[in-house]
């Protein structure tokens, strides 16, 4: 899974011309691959494996979680009780069955293109699991 979700993320960055990086976890949110494609901002390398991590502790896209994040929404400061999480974009979840079974974190790109980019990663895994 690791690496056909790494191949299928440098595929689409590639299409879409933007180096970023690149992080998987497993369904409890710790580290699983980290790649860096090109010569992307330093800050993406500290943001994607927060994103991935994010994403499978909460089964949610951290664009998601950053809307429940909000003073008066469901899950307000959620990010201030777990340093880990991370309310920028490019987070997304991999569920087999309903289930978590990673998380996924891209950036170097703008919001819509790491979105992009993590939704044809997502579709990639889908269709490799049935």
């Amino acid at each position: 899974m690791k690496k056909q979700a790494s191949a299928a993320a440098r595929e689409k960055a590639g299409e879409l011309g933007v180096d970023i990086s690149f992080a998987v976890s497993d369904e409890n949110g710790l580290p699983g691959v980290y790649r860096r494609f090109g010569e992307v901002l330093v800050l993406s390398i500290t943001l994607v494996p927060g994103k991935a991590y994010t994403a499978a502790v909460t089964q949610c896209r951290t664009k998601d979680v950053a809307s429940c994040a909000a003073e008066g929404s469901s899950l307000m400061a959620i990010q201030s009780n777990d340093p880990r999480i991370t309310l920028v974009a490019g987070g997304y979840p991999l569920l087999v069955n309903g289930k978590i079974a990673g998380g996924i974190g891209v950036g170097g790109g703008t919001e819509e293109q790491d979105c992009e980019i993590a939704e044809y990663v997502v579709s990639v895994f889908e269709k490799s699991i049935g």
